[in-house]
């Protein structure tokens, strides 16, 4: 029988179900110093994705693209994050994070940490990378050091196709100051009619639709758009003198908002904040070093700028388009290119009398009809996945209803006309596309008129709340009755992201999730949402709670001296009561670990709160973009023991749990809990792309041990999935051994028995000897020092081991005969005192 809290009945808003473990009372979990800073825990991860860049390890092509990802990502953080707290600032507002910090000193902070980063990207950039991919033969030269032909040839190409673009606005008692666009690249002009006359400001933008890179004569060598410009100004500006020039650029605050509860119309808001996003306040300066001092003052002045804001750098100011080069046919300086795989259950092979493969396409919907599938992207095609069963689904007789939630979709977004084709067939066809997904509004503005055009129901937004699901739901008359099929994932329909970002999705034909995205996708278009779910978690009115019981119910298993074990991998942990529970979880005794690709408020490794907490994260060639959540559930130590696997569109964020309508779905089908399993698994052995953070904030890479092999998530999983499309009958994208030594989760298939008497069964030594990749149980060594971890290590030494795990360093035997691991000394000797103290 399942145990007390086995099963998930509805909950409303504030019924756990649970009580939370208590700790002691001189312990605050809410003390500032338990808590990171959001905006800091950010810029360290783009300090992650900057040392990409810097590591030899990374393919010099892709140094440079990760250059350019990184200018990206401070522009965005700028005009999001910086741009926000600039707003509070001037509002007065003084309210403290969870870390302790008003708006002003985080501001602060914010400008103090990346000065440096962005010192750091120059440096990388001029010492490091430039060289270097001069010595492979590709150089990005300065125009000085051009010969005379070279220059010649450079200014007629500046006179036919540069010139004309170019128009410059002058500064003064004749002209107003001209307006800037957002990170555009521009020139600053100093010049004057003779000596001793007043100096006049000339912005001159540098054009977005010409080349950034001019390659000289297919030589190799390439000279910057904005030095061409510079050293040919002479033909623009003709009969002045220009005495000095300084490239510069600016970053314009994103965060323009409109009250939504007083806004008669949901889209003419959206073009106000557009149109409001163009002119917004200006909350970064980045300008050449030594610049003439008037240009830097009026430009300080004109755009009203602190000198904090202000980044004076040794150019060049934007990579964005420097990723161009990765165009270049070097595969030398390349990794491997990644082709996306069909996917094994959504295709047939069989072998031709010589041998050969032949593929045929089969009926997504009979394939999810016998059983659940997983896709893997970008290891998966999405084309032949996603796109697949809504374009089956658009052409399908049989099909009567296509539902899908977009928030951020192609230009030319192939989904789009899928749903456009099925209504054009009779479907029908409602779709929720979220206005307010931010740098995606005008794009989204454009599907709505489009799909309106075309007589589909389209809802597209709701107050108070963003829709972020990522959801699709079809339904299908069939023989038997009505059937509906249903993909939740993690990741956007957006057929370009999805060759570029980790994430998962799920097709199954389960009737009660296919129920629950009924009721969600009727809110889209109907007054309000359900509050009681069969199997999804819906935020904002079922997931906290659920989430929430989740994590009580593994420290109820703890306090009970049950294995307890908790496996997050998310974008985010920002939301702080999310962070409480899991402290409470891991002085509990509950293993947590965490997988969070940037931003991380909570703080591991402290004594006596975190030390049984672990973060990591991953920065590879694609960016880290699934959900995934996985809590034990007493599945080691109790036959009835099922553990719980999730994925979905949600992070640990406030923002997901209380302001978002987000979907979560259990995972059910033993086969994709072991795919599931793997990615875990695979993730906390992984040596080459996993940080681990320290309990101040800052991230520490792994690197493999001398003689030990290079164990890389991304990379594994690639060998996998072309393992998997080539083996006869694969595990579904899944094959071979595992990269790790043991088994760290369970599936519910791999659960240990347990025998009426307490004792463990025989089935159950044997998973434990496995577990332990064949260890020996001889007692470990006590630690040198180890504070009050040396007592209990010393008094009851037949009664743990170090396991031959990479990543406990100890196994305590427990009297059910059962295992329990830590990653401490002093969290063993935790176990040992509960379980043998009054021995």
């Amino acid at each position: 029988m399942a145990g007390e809290h086995d099963r998930d009945e509805p909950l409303g808003n504030d019924d756990i179900g649970i009580d939370p473990f208590e700790p002691a009372a001189d312990v605050d979990l809410r003390d500032p110093a338990l808590y990171l800073n959001r905006e800091l825990s950010e810029l360290e991860f783009q300090q992650r994705v900057l040392h990409e860049a810097e590591d030899d390890r990374t393919p010099l092509l892709e140094r440079m693209r990760f250059l350019s990802i990184f200018t990206r990502n401070m522009d965005e953080f700028v005009m999001k994050r910086v741009g926000g707290l600039k707003q509070q600032i001037e509002a007065g507002v003084t309210d403290r994070t969870p870390d302790g910090r008003t708006p002003q000193k985080q501001w602060e902070a914010i400008h103090d940490t990346m000065e440096p980063m962005f010192a750091a990207q120059t440096a990388c950039y001029r010492e490091v990378v430039r060289p270097a991919l001069a010595d492979a033969g590709i150089e990005i030269v300065d125009y000085v050091a051009l010969d005379d032909p070279e220059r010649d040839a450079l200014r007629a190409y500046f006179e036919d196709s540069v010139l004309p673009t170019l128009t410059p606005l002058s500064f003064d008692p004749a002209h107003p100051f001209p307006f800037i666009s957002n990170r555009s690249l521009s020139l600053a002009i100093m010049t004057r009619q003779s000596p001793g006359d007043e100096l006049t400001f000339t912005r001159v933008k540098i054009p977005p639709n010409r080349p950034r890179l001019i390659e000289i004569d297919d030589s190799g060598r390439f000279v910057r758009i904005e030095a061409i410009i510079r050293e040919n100004l002479d033909l623009l500006l003709p009969n002045v003198e220009i005495v000095d020039t300084a490239l510069f650029r600016l970053t314009r605050n994103a965060e323009v908002r409109r009250n939504e509860e007083v806004a008669e119309d949901l889209i003419d808001m959206i073009e106000e904040v557009l149109e409001q996003r163009r002119f917004a306040s200006v909350v970064r300066l980045e300008i050449e070093a030594d610049a003439h001092p008037r240009a830097l003052s009026t430009l300080k002045e004109q755009l009203d700028l602190d000198d904090r804001e202000i980044y004076e750098r040794a150019g060049p100011l934007d990579y964005r388009d420097f990723d161009m080069l990765l165009d270049l046919d070097r595969p030398d300086l390349k990794r491997e290119p990644w082709t996306p795989q069909p996917h094994p259950q959504l295709t047939a092979t069989d072998r031709t009398a010589i041998g050969e493969h032949t593929t045929e396409h089969q009926s997504v919907f009979e394939r999810v009809g016998e059983t659940d599938i997983l896709l893997h992207h970008p290891y998966h095609d999405f084309t032949q996945t996603v796109q697949a069963f809504l374009d089956e689904a658009a052409s399908d007789p049989d099909v009567l209803a296509v539902k899908a939630a977009i928030y951020r979709t192609t230009s030319d977004s192939q989904v789009i006309q899928s749903l456009i084709d099925a209504a054009e067939n009779g479907k029908q066809v409602a779709v929720m596309v979220e206005l307010k997904a931010r740098f995606d509004e005008q794009n989204n503005l454009e599907w709505v008129r489009t799909l309106e055009e075309h007589g589909i129901h389209v809802a597209y937004g709701t107050i108070g709340l963003k829709t972020h699901t990522k959801t699709a739901l079809v339904v299908r008359e069939e023989d038997d009755g009505v059937e509906l099929y249903s993909h939740v994932g993690t990741g956007n329909y957006h057929s370009g992201t999805a060759k570029g970002y980790s994430d998962l999705g799920l097709l199954t034909a389960d009737k009660d999730i296919g129920q629950d995205l009924v009721k969600v996708f009727n809110f889209f278009t109907g007054p309000s949402l359900d509050e009681q779910f069969r199997k999804l978690l819906i935020a904002p009115v079922t997931m906290r709670e659920r989430f929430t019981r989740y994590i009580r119910r593994e420290a109820e298993h703890a306090q009970a001296g049950r294995p307890a074990r908790i496996v997050a991998k998310i974008n985010g942990l920002e939301d702080p009561k999310i962070v409480e529970e899991l402290y409470r979880a891991s002085m509990a005794g509950v293993d947590v670990d965490l997988i969070v690709r940037d931003i991380c408020r909570l703080r591991p490794g402290i004594d006596d709160i975190s030390e049984n907490v672990d973060v990591y994260s991953v920065v590879g060639r694609f960016l880290e973009h699934s959900r995934i959540f996985y809590f034990e559930n007493g599945a080691r130590a109790r036959a009835g023991g099922e553990p719980r696997y999730f994925i979905g569109s949600a992070d640990w964020m406030t923002r997901n749990l209380d302001y978002r309508v987000e979907a979560i779905t259990p995972v059910e089908d033993p086969t994709i809990r072991r795919q599931l399993k793997f990615v875990l698994e695979l993730t906390l052995s992984d040596n080459r792309q996993v940080w681990e953070m320290q309990s101040d904030g800052s991230y520490e890479q792994r690197r493999p041990e001398p003689g030990e092999p290079e164990r890389s998530t991304q990379e594994t999983l690639m060998a996998q999935t072309l393992a998997a499309a080539e083996c006869d009958e694969p595990v579904p994208g899944l094959t071979g051994p595992y990269p790790v030594t043991g088994d760290l989760l369970v599936t519910g298939t791999e659960r240990s028995k347990t025998a009426s008497d307490g004792s463990s069964t025989a089935a159950a030594e044997t998973e434990a000897t496995r577990t332990e990749g064949g260890g020996t149980e001889a007692a470990g060594t006590v630690p040198e020092a180890d504070g009050g971890a040396i007592g209990p290590l010393e008094q009851y030494s037949e009664h743990w081991y170090e396991p031959n795990s990479k990543t406990y360093a100890y196994a305590v035997r427990t009297p059910d005969g059962d295992r329990a691991y830590r990653k401490t000394a002093e969290g063993a000797a935790s176990v040992l005192r509960r379980h043998y103290g009054d021995e």
